[in-house]
């Protein structure tokens, strides 16, 4: 029942972000990559918003926490997660981790993407 729950919440999540995507260009918004700018800060505030303020309310709702956290906000933009992980680090007082985890994050990734890009450049 739980990955039920995850999926439509992901689902639901995954739409939002295509209309934020169609929204911006529509507005003709697309010089820059400001839908995903603006998905993530916008997810980045309703997962601190939802896990600091509704979650601890409703503790015992764990398919709510699912539904909201990893569904919807899953499937709106996997940021939220990293900015709620680096958070959690930073209220546990662990900065050299939250400060490594960040960083490393957007460093290996970017390599990652790299890699990814050589990969096809290579294959096709």
């Amino acid at each position: 029942m739980n990955y039920l729950v995850v999926a439509l919440g992901g689902a639901i999540g995954a739409c939002l972000r295509f209309a934020m995507m169609n929204l911006c260009i529509a507005l003709r918004m697309v010089s820059f990559p400001y839908a995903t700018m603006m998905i993530n800060i916008l997810g980045s505030f309703f997962i601190g918003l939802l896990a600091f303020y509704l979650v601890p309310r409703f503790a015992d709702h764990v398919t709510l926490r699912l539904f909201l956290l990893v569904g919807l906000l899953g499937g709106f933009t996997t940021f939220s997660a990293f900015s709620l992980d680096a958070l959690t680090l930073i209220n546990a007082q662990r900065y050299m981790a939250a400060l490594s985890y960040a960083i490393g994050s957007v460093v290996f990734c970017i390599i990652a993407a790299s890699a990814g890009m050589l990969l096809a450049n290579k294959i096709r």
